[in-house]
């Protein structure tokens, strides 16, 4: 869907209440905008504060709307972000999209580019559409700062509401197979459902052949980009407050004293723990685990997209540690995006030819 240039006049005292005459960019430092599938986050590089605002991306996107109504919440966010992180308001910005704006662009190149060329106009933020392997190597990046030497595997496992990252200094696998978009998969093909979270628990056996199946066939290419030996730590909270705590609690009495190392999951576990839950309705399932229903509803696809991780990567076990983790240390970092924040107009023509790749094509070529 195109972009409603209808929407403008309405918009047009939101953007010049928001947004004053525009400066010129102090190049010494640096604001990004992370914007993923559930908001935005804001950070700079001369502050260790980061700001945040919720905006739903993926709705409107999977009913077929576009993202036109979310440029008023998006405006407003670029503007007060910055000022609430008391960031100085001439430094160099520059926003990264990531699984909601690269399925805006699979859905209307030319209405998101429209779009992107109308929030720069009006906020002076050149937002990019960043590839996933760039986003992973944001998150390595990110994961690396926080752990230092804590961090001893090869990868780390970033799960998101819109995609998933395994990401290593040298390789690294995106997929837009979140923790949202994987159970809406499952919905689609099992219960036939198109909202998110559905009812997916009680499954057949049969029915969990096909969960299984199907999430091996979208993780096809995870072996063709990850060829080396795979360890991995998950740093994302649907692990670390889900599929952890649960797991250890199935395994209850059953476990030998220090059968199971804190912060570490083995497959063969969580295999046991599907096999537990998957024959229980999500009511039955949060009673054995002592938890609100609401708490279990992504649990079961959120074990099966774990399992089937392992089972990809030919790994036995899974380190966990929960990270605040945001891509904006690697988007502070990344000279190429700000290199295309000083030639937006170029990147936007790129983007309609060029696709994703004209985040990784050279600016310097630019006319």
């Amino acid at each position: 869907m195109h972009l409603n240039h209808r929407l403008w006049p309405s918009l047009a005292g939101l953007i010049f209440a928001l947004f004053s005459a525009s400066t010129v960019a102090d190049e010494t430092c640096r604001i990004a905008f992370d914007m993923g599938s559930s908001g935005i986050r804001a950070g700079a590089s001369n502050s260790d504060v980061t700001t945040r605002a919720e905006i739903d991306y993926l709705s409107p996107l999977w009913a077929g709307r576009g993202l036109a109504e979310t440029l008023p919440p998006t405006l407003a966010a670029l503007h007060d972000l910055p000022e609430k992180g008391a960031f100085s308001a001439t430094c160099a910005q520059v926003g990264g999209g990531f699984s909601a704006w690269r399925l805006a662009l699979q859905q209307d190149v030319t209405g998101l580019a429209e779009m992107l060329a109308g929030i720069q106009a009006a906020s002076g933020v050149a937002v990019l559409v960043i590839p996933p392997l760039q986003e992973g190597a944001y998150g390595y990046f990110g994961a690396r700062q926080l752990l230092g030497e804590k961090l001893n595997t090869s990868h780390v496992l970033d799960i998101g509401g819109g995609s998933l990252q395994v990401a290593g200094e040298r390789s690294s696998y995106g997929e837009a197979l979140g923790q949202k978009i994987w159970q809406r998969s499952l919905c689609q093909e099992i219960r036939n459902a198109e909202s998110t979270p559905c009812n997916l628990q009680p499954l057949t056996g049969e029915e969990l052949a096909i969960a299984r199946n199907l999430l091996q066939e979208k993780l096809d290419g995870i072996s063709f980009a990850l060829p080396e030996p795979v360890t991995m730590t998950a740093i994302s909270r649907p692990v670390s407050r889900g599929v952890l705590p649960a797991v250890r609690r199935l395994a209850g009495a059953a476990a030998q004293p220090n059968q199971f190392p804190p912060n570490q999951l083995q497959r063969s576990a969580i295999s046991t723990a599907i096999q537990q839950i998957a024959v229980l309705s999500r009511e039955e399932t949060a009673t054995l685990l002592g938890s609100p229903s609401a708490y279990v509803a992504y649990l079961l696809s959120d074990m099966l997209l774990v399992e089937g991780l392992l089972l990809a990567t030919g790994g036995e076990t899974l380190q966990v540690t929960e990270l605040d983790l945001t891509n904006l240390p690697g988007l502070l970092n990344d000279d190429q995006a700000f290199a295309w924040g000083r030639r937006y107009d170029c990147y936007l023509q790129r983007l309609q030819t060029i696709g994703l790749a004209a985040y990784g094509s050279e600016p310097a070529t630019c006319p």
